[in-house]
Formats: structure tokens, C-alpha cells, sequence
């Protein structure tokens, strides 16, 4: 296989639970791309949200690189493959720079600025900091340098109160070790909009959002020195990248395969689509908001995730939609859901009916389920047999009863059982990311294409 060679490129971190770095990363996306470069993007970690931001600001897909899910040896692969044509690569970090799995650094924004050789640029919460700020940076300084082997390229400040803060902060910092490249000033108009699991989805008001980008790209253009954080990502060493195989085609047909998708449903990883596409998949979108029936002739269904929850009444005015749904998924019909796609699949959810394709009902709760988990099938599925074991991230509020028992989860928190599958369905709230493994896709194709109806 070729080898492909990873470019100019910068790691975006937070400090203390990352606040701020979204804000910067996808400013400084947009504030290059305004100045005529051809910007790609990144986001460290098991993320859909901020990476529509980031393709907003870009005009390029965002991916995501994450060495649990997709394991270390993909991460610089995925990111050669964001990079493509592109003059620089912006990489946004998860939650504080030193934050993976656990208390390790696995996974964390440290170890794939590692992983990429990338330089890294702090982001620094301020409000309400003076002279603590060099305590904070130095700290971050000298840990990542003993740990990762690399320095501190640089500090932006963020949510500076005025010029005296300013001066304050400049002041503490100015005999360090580490530079500072910008300071961005307090202003809720850079305030986006939050929902409980983070930002609120792009495709659910791209209009707004873009202007939001137009005000946040002139903020980062004026406050941030582009010039010098340009120079950094240049001076990344080129690295020789050999690509991860692509997913072997599994039909000599294309297989159709229906996709849930608008603004209820827009979790999914352009990754996982590409590998059902290589396996022989014919991605076929729709809207389960507004479209009646699954598109004609489809052999499958990938329902990932989103926020079913706050478009409930729409998805049950649908009733249509549903009764096919639980007709086509009870006759076979192979399917894949994750998350939001579970959600959809149930009775119900608080009390508005849904699909009824499983028989379980859904109920969103004010406590959080989130972290890495490695999975065990405890049933044959469409994405492997009984026995495999995969690698997952979960993050929802809402609890299944009952919950099922295809798959066993194991992760920080313990051991549970989950999910609801057969030979040709698997519905789970685990969501996987198929870059750095293709598997998963090849078997989901080839039980698609199986389907008696269509042979």
C-alpha cells in the first residue's frame, strides 16, 4: 500500500476541562480559511458534534481520532486522511489536554498530539486568574515535556476581562517558558448555544451558526497572532503515513442501505459510512422526521445517533414511518442502531410511541452515562458473531427497560449487560468508530446483501 506523508498541522488543548478550546480551534478554522488557506479539521476523542462545527468552518469533513476506539497505529492514518489536500491540519482536543482513559493518558489530546508529532497550543480559561496563570501554565509545560517528550508551543488566553486583566496575565507570563499567541476578550455573543450532552447540532440551525462562525473568526483574527501559530504548524515534521486497508468489498452488487439522518439523527462518523461504502453499501439518506416510508428497496438500516428526545412528538406524528419500520426490522430487515437509532426502535419514549421494533420503552433521566467501554457480543449480530469483542463509547441520559442482554460492557464503573440483538439486528446504545477496523462494515454489508427478499 502507497504511503502518504502528514503535513503542516496544530493541536488545539484546553487546560482545566478544556473550556474554551472549541471556541479557538474552530475560530482559528475559520480565521484561516477566510485568509484564503485550505484548512482541515480534527477533534481528539468520541465527539459528532464539535466536528459539524468544524466542517462548517472548513468546508471539509472532520474526523476523529481517537486511539481507544480506533486503536494508536490508526490515529495518524485518519489524520492523513482529514489532512488530504489540504495546506493545514487544526486538531481540537478532548476535555483538558492530559484527560483519557481513566487517569491514563491513553487516548487523551497528549498522546495523539504525540502520536501526529504535532506542536501543542494551550487554551487557558483566565476569567477570574492573575498570577495563578503561570502556575497553570507551567505546570502544563513541564508535565507534558516529562511525559510526552514534547514542550508547550504556545498559550492562548481565553475569556480576558479587560486591558488590566490583560496586563496582569502578560505580566505573569512574560519571563516563562512558554509564549503566548493570543488573548481573547469575555463576550457571550462567543457564547454558543448548550444541551445536555454539549453543543446543539449544527444541522439544526446551520444559518445561525454560521453566523456565529463569521463573528468568532473575526474574535480570533484580531486577538489571536495567526502569523505565529501558522509558523508552528509549518514547522511540524513531515511523517510518512501508511494508510489503514480500506474494508473489502463483501457483495458484487451495490446493497442498499437506509441511513437515518437530519436533525434528529446527525451522529455518525464519516468513517463508518466510507467503510459501509467500501464493504459495497448504497448509502441511502432520509429524514425519519418528514419521510413517510424507508426508501424504496433497501436491503438495511443504519440508525445512529442524535437527539430523538427533543424531536419525540415529530417522530411519533410519524406513524407511518414507524409501523414499516417495525414491520421490515421484525421480518429481518438487517439493522444497525446506535444510541438515538436504539431510541427510535423502542415502544416508547417518555410516553411518546416510537417505533416498537424492540420491545423496550425509553426514559430520559437527569444522570449520565458516559465513558469508554470494551464490549463482548453475547449473541450473533449483523457486525460480528457471538464472542467478538469490540470497543465503544456511550454518552446518553436516557435509560431502556428493559435493558437487554446482547452485549456485555465492561468499563471503569464495572460490568453490565445491554443492547438488543439477533442474527440481523443489534441495537445498543454503544456507539463504535470503524477507522482503524472495517470488520464490523464487511459483516453488516454481507447480511444486508443476504436479505431472501432480494436474492
Amino acid at each position: 500500500m502507497s504511503t502518504t506523508t502528514l503535513g503542516p498541522r496544530i493541536v488545539i488543548a484546553g487546560s482545566h476541562s478544556g473550556v474554551g478550546k472549541t471556541t479557538v480551534a474552530t475560530g482559528l478554522m475559520a480565521a484561516w480559511r477566510r485568509a484564503g488557506r485550505r484548512v482541515a479539521s480534527a477533534k481528539v476523542g468520541p465527539d459528532f458534534i464539535d466536528p459539524g462545527y468544524h466542517q462548517l468552518a472548513t468546508g471539509r469533513v472532520g474526523r476523529n481520532l481517537d486511539s481507544f476506539l480506533c486503536g494508536p497505529d490508526a490515529v495518524a492514518p485518519i489524520a492523513a486522511k482529514a489532512a488530504s489536500g489540504a495546506e493545514v491540519l487544526v486538531v481540537e482536543g478532548v476535555m483538558g489536554l492530559f484527560d483519557g482513559v481513566g487517569s491514563t493518558g491513553e487516548a487523551s489530546t497528549a498522546e495523539v498530539a504525540h502520536l501526529l508529532d504535532a506542536p501543542v497550543v494551550l487554551v487557558v480559561d483566565a476569567a477570574s486568574m492573575s498570577a495563578s496563570v503561570r502556575a497553570l501554565v507551567d505546570g502544563y509545560h513541564h508535565h507534558l515535556l516529562a511525559n510526552w517528550g514534547r514542550p508547550l508551543a504556545g498559550v492562548v488566553l481565553n475569556r480576558v476581562g479587560s486591558d488590566t486583566h490583560e496586563a496582569l496575565l502578560n505580566e505573569a507570563l512574560a519571563t516563562g517558558e512558554v509564549p503566548v499567541l493570543g488573548v481573547l476578550r469575555r463576550d457571550p455573543a462567543l457564547s454558543w448555544r448548550d444541551r445536555h450532552l454539549g453543543l446543539v447540532p449544527v444541522v439544526e440551525d446551520p444559518a445561525a451558526v454560521s453566523g456565529s462562525l463569521d463573528l468568532l473568526a473575526e474574535a480570533v483574527g484580531r486577538g489571536v497572532d495567526l502569523e505565529a501559530l501558522e509558523r508552528l504548524a509549518r514547522a511540524a515534521p513531515a511523517v510518512p503515513v501508511v494508510p489503514v486497508p480500506p474494508a473489502e468489498r463483501t457483495s458484487a452488487t451495490p446493497v442498499p442501505i437506509a441511513v437515518v439522518a437530519g436533525p434528529a439523527f446527525s451522529f455518525s462518523y464519516p468513517d463508518n459510512l466510507e467503510r459501509l461504502e467500501e464493504a459495497g453499501a448504497e448509502l441511502v439518506g432520509f429524514d425519519p422526521l418528514v419521510e413517510p416510508a424507508l426508501p424504496a428497496g433497501v436491503r438495511g438500516l443504519y440508525a445512529c445517533g442524535g437527539f430523538p428526545e427533543v424531536f419525540a412528538e415529530q417522530l411519533e406524528a410519524n406513524a407511518p414511518l414507524r409501523a414499516e419500520v417495525a414491520h421490515r426490522v421484525g421480518d429481518g430487515l438487517a439493522t444497525w442502531a446506535e444510541c438515538g437509532g436504539l431510541l427510535w426502535l423502542a415502544g416508547s419514549l417518555d410516553g411518546h410511541a416510537l417505533c416498537g421494533a424492540i420491545p423496550a420503552t425509553a426514559t430520559l433521566g437527569s444522570r449520565v452515562t458516559v465513558g469508554y467501554r470494551t464490549a463482548t457480543l453475547c449473541a450473533d449480530t449483523p457486525i460480528g458473531p457471538r464472542g467478538t469483542v469490540v470497543r465503544g463509547h456511550e454518552h446518553h441520559y436516557s435509560t431502556l427497560d428493559p435493558p437487554g442482554g446482547a452485549l456485555e460492557l465492561v468499563g471503569r464503573s464495572g460490568t453490565r449487560t445491554e443492547g438488543w440483538a439477533t442474527s440481523r439486528l443489534l441495537a445498543t446504545y454503544l456507539h463504535v468508530h470503524l477507522g482503524g477496523d472495517p470488520s464490523a462494515a464487511e459483516r453488516f454489508v454481507a447480511c444486508a446483501a443476504s436479505d431472501r427478499a432480494f436474492s
